[in-house]
């Protein structure tokens, strides 16, 4: 039952490290300026945002672990799992745009 989750957490690591590891070896003042952009960048985000990253992230773990697409029929955890967080995203960037492109009001 948890070899599958082990497989995708193994895929998620190696993700993680093809972001950082880069990051990690690169000079130190690089590294420093870097660092301080990221940490500027999330204390930007609202309480709101950290909720709908988090969860999107959560939401198709666990939806993993229930449906186990792996051993199983992959549609349900497509449709269940990863298609509330597409959609979301979508309809969020989607209405970015059109605040974006309405004009300010004085």
């Amino acid at each position: 039952m948890f070899a599958g989750i082990q497989e995708i957490l193994v895929l998620v690591v190696i993700i993680l490290a093809i972001f950082f590891v880069p990051r990690m070896l690169s000079k130190q003042e690089k590294a420093e300026s870097s660092n301080s952009l990221i940490a500027r960048n999330l204390s930007l985000l609202s309480g709101r945002m950290r909720l709908a990253v988090i969860s999107s992230l959560v939401w198709p773990l666990f939806a993993a672990g229930y449906f186990e697409p792996w051993e199983k029929d992959i549609f349900p955890f497509l449709y269940i799992g990863i298609g509330p967080v597409v959609c979301g995203w979508s309809i969020r960037w989607i209405l970015a745009g059109f605040r974006k492109s309405r004009p300010k009001q004085r």
